[in-house]
Formats: structure tokens, C-alpha cells, sequence
């Protein structure tokens, strides 16, 4: 199994953002965060959105990130727009910061890429221990749907100004529903001027269900203010995606 930390590294960070098929909006969490207050953090920032856009917008928003080539990334994009950034090179589950934060949050389901419950614990755990008195957590969660058959083989390409040819197509897909966990073979792959470099790595989605995460929220000592769906309505019993906002025990 390899660790979201080696997961998002070399080639695959390279192609991150070109082939993406999908950008979190912003304005859902510059709306917590001006709700929840600040500091505040974003756990998993990746290659910076929507942290970058929070900090243009002038909130006081760090990031923390288990790979250091999506950091660099970020760095990277945020001094080409002039933007200043705190970020933090760490594992959401081994979180150690010096700054207690009135906001946390994860923009998108990044925290199902944590691949197991006592990981999802220690994480939760970290983010109790992080939050300043009164402050809350935004976490969304997601169930990924069975991967229909005829989508192996699928494959996503984009051509880049250079002129090189990027690529990423599932390979496999391996889905335990009793371990909670789907895990799909991705090949990443470049081609330019006749060569060509690719690598295959899994991607592990761990998913909860309503009661299991409240429990473990509960086990790190936080308490749902509100579970909703993504558009901030009240989530039916049979949602696939839920945001939970959460708040300190006590």
C-alpha cells in the first residue's frame, strides 16, 4: 500500500494539476473560515487550492501537507502570485504545530485517503489538540460508488504548451466493503518528443460510515455541531457525501 506521503510525489506531482478533473471552489471555506474564525488551518493543502485563494482574500489560513513535492508546488505558485504562505510539512495523523488554530478544515474528501480507523483516529486526535477554545473543524467525507466495469482502462489526457502528452488511466480496482476500502491502480505517464516516462501507484479511498465516524469523533473528544451535505443542507440518512462540522467535547 503506499502512503499518501509517497503517493503524491515525482511524476504524480508533476501531473496533479494538469489532469485533475475537478477544482474545490473556494468560497464554501472562506465562509467557514470567516464563520469559525482565525488562525485557521487547511489539512492536506496539496498544491495550494484553495489555500492560495484564501490568502488572497487576505485570511490568515496555513497549510499542512504530507508531501513535500505538492508543498513545493504551492510554494512555488504562491510567490508567482506574490502571495505569502505558512505551510507545514507534516502527516495529518502525526499533527505537532506550535499554533492552536480557531478554524481547521479539509477542503474536499482528503480525509478518506488516510487508510485506516486507528489512522482517522490519531488525525482526529491531532485536530482536538489544535483547536483554540471555541474554534471548530470542517471535515468532508465521502462513500466512493463501485467503479463500473466499463471505466477499466479509462484514461484522462491533456496536452501541455510544450507539447507534452499527459496522461492517467485506471488500471484496476480493488473494493473490500467490510474493510471499507477501494483501491485503484493508476499509471501515470508523459510522452514528449518520442519518449515517454510512467508509473503505476494504487490510490486508497478508507471510507466511514455516519455512526462509525461520529464514534471516533467522539474517541478524540469532538462532537458534531451540524452533518450536512455539501451544499450546507441537512444530509439525508442515505447520503454518500457528508460535511461534518465539528466542535471540542466539554
Amino acid at each position: 500500500m503506499t502512503d499518501p506521503a509517497d503517493f503524491y510525489t515525482g511524476i504524480v506531482a508533476e501531473l496533479y494539476a494538469p489532469l485533475k478533473s475537478y477544482s474545490q471552489d473556494p468560497a464554501p471555506y472562506a465562509s467557514f473560515v470567516r464563520q469559525a474564525g482565525v488562525p485557521a488551518l487547511e489539512l492536506g493543502c496539496g498544491d495550494g487550492d484553495p489555500l492560495i485563494e484564501l490568502r488572497r482574500q487576505g485570511l490568515d489560513v496555513e497549510g499542512v501537507d504530507s508531501s513535500a513535492d505538492m508543498l513545493e508546488r504551492c510554494r512555488r505558485r504562491a510567490e508567482a502570485g506574490g502571495i505569502p504562505v505558512v505551510l507545514h510539512h507534516q502527516r495529518m495523523e502525526a499533527l505537532d504545530l506550535p499554533r492552536r488554530y480557531r478554524a481547521i478544515f479539509l477542503a474536499g474528501p482528503t480525509f478518506t485517503l488516510l487508510n485506516d480507523d486507528a489512522a482517522a483516529l490519531a488525525a482526529l486526535r491531532g485536530i482536538r489538540a489544535h483547536l483554540a477554545d471555541g474554534g471548530s473543524a470542517l471535515i468532508p467525507l465521502f462513500v466512493p460508488p463501485p467503479t463500473p466495469a466499463d471505466q477499466l482502462g479509462q484514461s484522462r489526457t491533456v496536452t501541455t504548451d510544450d507539447g507534452a502528452e499527459l496522461t492517467v488511466r485506471t488500471v484496476s480496482v480493488e473494493r473490500d466493503e467490510s474493510a471499507r476500502t477501494q483501491t485503484t491502480l493508476l499509471r501515470y505517464e508523459r510522452r514528449r518528443d518520442g519518449e515517454s516516462t510512467a508509473v503505476d501507484r494504487p490510490w486508497q479511498l478508507h471510507w466511514y460510515t455516519r455512526t462509525g465516524f461520529t464514534e471516533l469523533a467522539a474517541t478524540a473528544g469532538l462532537t458534531p455541531i451540524s452533518i450536512t451535505g455539501p451544499d450546507g443542507s441537512a444530509a439525508p440518512p442515505d447520503a454518500t457525501s457528508l460535511h461534518f462540522h465539528l466542535r471540542a467535547c466539554g
